[in-house]
C-alpha cells in the first residue's frame, strides 16, 4: 500500500485554529485528516465541521471511545457525518483509557477486548442497516435501526497497543490505529495485526496501518522536550500506557513513572520521561532529520504517517506541516 500523508486535530486553542490547520493540509497535499478526543471538541461535531471545510480529503476519529457512547449514538453520529463527506468517513473506535472512560466519565473501565469487539461488530450491523438484537458480555441492545444507513459499507478502524487488542485490531477492524511508540517496537505490533487479518481472511498487504506522530520542526529541541514531557508524563502514567511502555521496553522508565503519580510527585514523574525516551518516541529536529525518522517507521508497516504538531503555532506549525507535504514534493518514505 502506498504512503498516505496524514494530520491530526484537533490544535489548540478551537475549532476555528482547527480547522484553518485542516485547511492549509488540504492545501498541501495531505490525504486525511483524523480527529482525536479527550478534552477538547467534540470529536463528531468536529467531522462535521471539517466535512464542511474540505473537500478532498479523508476524514477519521482516532479514536473516539468505546465506551463514552452507545453503539446507537455511535452509528448515528457515524451515518452523519457520511452524509455530509459521502466515501469519505472512517469510525476510528479504540478502548481508551480508564482515565478518560472511569474518571472522567464515570463509566467503568472492564473487559476492553471484549467492549472493543462488541462495539465494532455491532455498530457495523447498525450501519448496514440491521436491527441487531444483541444480549454480549458488555453490550445488550434491541430494537434499534438507523433511519438512514449509509449506501456502501463504512470503515470502521480500530485502536490497538498490545498484542491482544492488536489482533482484535487485525480481525475486526478494516484498518488500524497506533500511536506513542519507538521504531523498535513496531516490528512486533505488525505481527499481532497481520495475525488478527490472517484469522479473518483479510489480505493485510491492502490493510491500513494509520499512527499519529507528535512532531516540530525547530531549531530547538530541548525547548520542544520540555514541552512534551510535560503532555507525556500523565500520559504515561495511567494503566494502560504505562503497561504499554513497560511492553516497548521502558521498564524502568515505567516503574519510575508508577511511582511519582502514586506519590503525586511531579517531579519523579516528569523526570521519568527522559531526553532519550522522547527521542525514541516524537519526531523533533530539523526537517530531514524529521523526515528520516518517520521513514523508518514506514518501512516497518505504517501506511499512513499522521502528523501532530507538537507547537501549533506559527512558524512551527508551518515548518512542520511543510516538511511532509506531498504537494511540496516531500517524500519521506523513500528516504
Amino acid at each position: 500500500m502506498n504512503t498516505r500523508w496524514a494530520v491530526s486535530l484537533p490544535v489548540p486553542p478551537n475549532v476555528p485554529a482547527s480547522l484553518a490547520l485542516v485547511r492549509t493540509a488540504e492545501s498541501y497535499g495531505y490525504e486525511s485528516v483524523w480527529i482525536a478526543e479527550t478534552s477538547g471538541p467534540d470529536a463528531f461535531a468536529l467531522a462535521a465541521a471539517v466535512a464542511t471545510t474540505v473537500a478532498r480529503m479523508r476524514i477519521g476519529t482516532a479514536v473516539v471511545p468505546a465506551y463514552t457512547r452507545t453503539p446507537a449514538v455511535l452509528a448515528a453520529a457515524a451515518g452523519t457525518i457520511e452524509q455530509l463527506a459521502p466515501g469519505r468517513f472512517i469510525l476510528g473506535i479504540g478502548a481508551s483509557s480508564e482515565a478518560i472512560v472511569e474518571q472522567w466519565s464515570g463509566v467503568p473501565f472492564r473487559k476492553p477486548l471484549a467492549r472493543v469487539r462488541e462495539t465494532v461488530e455491532v455498530v457495523r450491523r447498525m450501519l448496514a442497516g440491521e436491527r441487531p438484537e444483541v444480549d454480549g458480555t458488555t453490550l445488550r441492545t434491541r430494537g434499534f435501526r438507523l433511519t438512514s444507513p449509509p449506501t456502501a459499507p463504512l470503515p470502521i478502524y480500530v485502536a490497538g497497543l498490545m498484542p491482544a487488542m492488536l489482533e482484535i485490531a487485525g480481525q475486526y477492524g478494516d484498518g488500524a490505529i497506533l500511536n506513542f511508540f519507538p521504531v523498535e517496537a513496531l516490528p512486533r505490533m505488525i505481527e499481532h495485526l497481520a495475525a488478527g487479518a490472517r484469522r479473518a481472511g483479510r489480505d493485510f498487504d491492502q490493510y491500513e496501518v494509520v499512527c499519529r506522530f507528535q512532531v516540530c520542526v525547530t531549531d530547538d529541541p530541548a525547548g520542544v522536550r520540555r514541552i512534551l514531557r510535560g503532555f507525556l508524563a500523565p500520559y504515561f502514567a495511567t494503566a494502560v500506557y504505562n503497561r504499554f511502555i513497560d511492553w516497548c521496553g521502558f521498564h524502568d522508565e515505567a516503574r519510575q513513572l508508577r511511582e511519582g503519580w502514586a506519590a503525586r510527585d511531579r517531579g519523579k514523574t516528569e523526570a521519568a520521561v527522559h531526553d532519550e525516551m522522547i527521542d525514541r518516541i516524537a519526531i523533533i529536529g530539523s526537517a530531514e532529520a524529521c523526515r528520516e525518522k518517520i521513514a523508518a517507521f514506514v518501512r516497518s508497516g505504517i501506511t499512513t504517517p499522521m502528523i501532530s504538531p507538537i507547537v501549533p503555532v506559527e512558524p512551527a506549525l508551518d515548518a512542520t506541516l511543510g516538511a511532509f507535504a506531498p504537494a511540496l514534493g516531500s517524500d519521506a518514505a523513500s528516504r
